[in-house]
């Protein structure tokens, strides 16, 4: 269909709403009259075709009108306008597609309500079912229908905004089957709708657990890692859609990660020898990998991959990256992989020793480093605290209730977090090495600290878990506790 230039109505209301929709649901009538009257004769229908095209374009003001969202619901509008995703004419539904996507984007500015209203109805009139129709339907080796896949895929990236919807994606169709399919097709060079197939698909994932169990019920993990095996030495060029295709390709795979049978799916499919790969020869991937590696090792369920990572060589490859200056992000997946590793690790076995000994060599270098870490972080929080500290002064129980969050910000920016990792590391060689012992005391002892700092930090966590309720199956609590008892 052409594009028209849509002229702005003078005053756009709840009449102006009734209006369009008496005069929309005439022109679809009107359109189903003539092409089942006509229909060996598409000259005779075309005409009515042309008009509504039009009128669906002119729905584009209500995006700049959300308050009138209400009232289109409730009118039927928005049933008749899903429903032509089913139009004989691909053209017609490309256009719906498209509206769909700018009515219900994030940049409108709608109220919550509104925007559930509007959603709601479009999924009473079966949207997700002729959505997913419509990514069979449409042919991208035409170019209308390849913009008809991308605000196909706006419109199921703006849906799960919310997880409750983007949970029925998975549960409902085959969205997360297509995706996975058009993010491993075959492209050179990777097109815009290949990237956004992968984008997609990480947000379907990082907003619902349905979602996760029915990537890894079809292997995605596996095929994800075969797609990513062809960057364990060779970068995208920068600025490409490939780079930001990688990038998606990574943060699908690091959310599977975090579930039990993520891991699992991980392992068997040799993902840590992969990650090690690119973190000895990569470039752009070292990073990236990585961070998949701590998102797998890291939780209750990750001994497997742990034993998995001793039994790859890991360990040489890991230490040796933390020998070497790196960045805060670098060096806080770094931590959190050795405190996984340590945390993880049965108590006897041969990886735990070897892990062990990781920190004792060479004069226990490793544990300098790690004690200097700790000595730059305290510092930064502890400046944090002071100004916090002085903030307070003077403010009410409840102005200091409503600032605890943004207090807690400013914590994590100065880098708590990789503190109460530090402190754990070293708590656990504390508790299993006599000679890390006596050298991590004699290093706090250079600064007049004592073990009693580190005794503070995770005592910190096990008061904020309390508070919050995090860790339900109480295996990070238990964790803890033990810790502090050896102090």
């Amino acid at each position: 269909m052409a594009m028209l230039t849509l002229k702005q109505p003078e005053k756009v209301d709840s009449a102006w709403v009734r209006k369009l929709a008496l005069n929309f649901e005439k022109r679809i009538s009107k359109n189903a009259e003539l092409r089942s009257k006509y229909e060996a004769e598409p000259q005779k229908f075309m005409g009515s075709e042309a008009d509504l095209d039009a009128d669906i374009k002119a729905l584009s003001i209500l995006s700049e009108h959300p308050e009138l969202y209400t009232d289109f619901a409730k009118l039927g509008c928005v049933n008749s306008l899903v429903s032509l995703l089913a139009h004989e004419n691909a053209d017609i539904a490309i256009d719906v597609v498209e509206i769909i996507s700018e009515l219900t984007d994030e940049d409108v500015r709608a109220e919550q309500e509104q925007w559930d209203i509007l959603v709601n109805a479009m999924l009473d009139a079966d949207l997700l079912e002729l959505l997913t129709s419509s990514f069979a339907r449409f042919n991208e080796n035409q170019e209308s229908d390849r913009n008809g896949i991308y605000h196909a895929l706006s419109v199921v990236e703006n849906l799960s905004s919310q997880a409750s919807i983007s949970a029925r994606i998975g549960e409902e169709t085959q969205v997360i089957t297509w995706l996975i399919d058009r993010a491993k097709k075959p492209e050179a060079p990777i097109s815009q709708n290949k990237q956004y197939a992968a984008e997609v698909l990480a947000i379907l994932l990082q907003s619902s657990l349905t979602n996760r169990k029915r990537f890894t019920d079809v292997d995605g993990v596996d095929i994800f890692l075969r797609l990513l095996s062809a960057y364990r030495k060779r970068d995208p060029l920068r600025g490409t859609e490939e780079e930001e295709y990688v990038e998606n390709l990574f943060d699908c795979v690091t959310c599977i990660v975090d579930e039990a049978q993520g891991k699992h799916n991980f392992v068997e499919a040799e993902g840590v020898e992969l990650c090690l790969i690119m973190l000895r020869e990569g470039k752009m991937s070292k990073s990236r990998a990585l961070r998949l590696v701590d998102h797998a090792l890291g939780g209750p369920d990750g001994t497997k991959v742990c034993e998995r990572m001793i039994e790859a060589a890991g360990l040489k490859t890991i230490f040796g990256m933390f020998s070497r200056k790196q960045d805060s992000e670098t060096t806080e997946h770094l931590l959190g992989i050795f405190a996984a590793l340590l945390g993880q690790l049965p108590g006897d076995s041969t990886g735990r020793i070897r892990t062990l000994a990781k920190f004792v060599e060479k004069d226990y270098e490793k544990i300098g480093k790690l004690v200097k870490l700790r000595r730059d972080y305290a510092q930064r929080v502890s400046d944090v605290d002071e100004a916090v500290k002085r903030e307070r002064a003077g403010l009410t129980a409840k102005e200091q209730e409503d600032r605890a969050d943004e207090w807690l910000s400013k914590r994590l920016d100065a880098g708590l977090f990789s503190l109460q990792t530090i402190d754990v590391i070293l708590a656990w060689l504390v508790a299993e090495d006599d000679g890390a012992r006596l050298r991590i005391k004699a290093l706090l002892a250079a600064r007049d600290e004592s073990l009693a700092v580190i005794r503070a930090t995770i005592q910190e966590q096990l008061d904020s878990m309390a508070a919050s309720g995090d860790d339900q199956d109480g295996s990070e609590k238990d964790m803890l506790e033990t810790l502090v008892g050896f102090f």
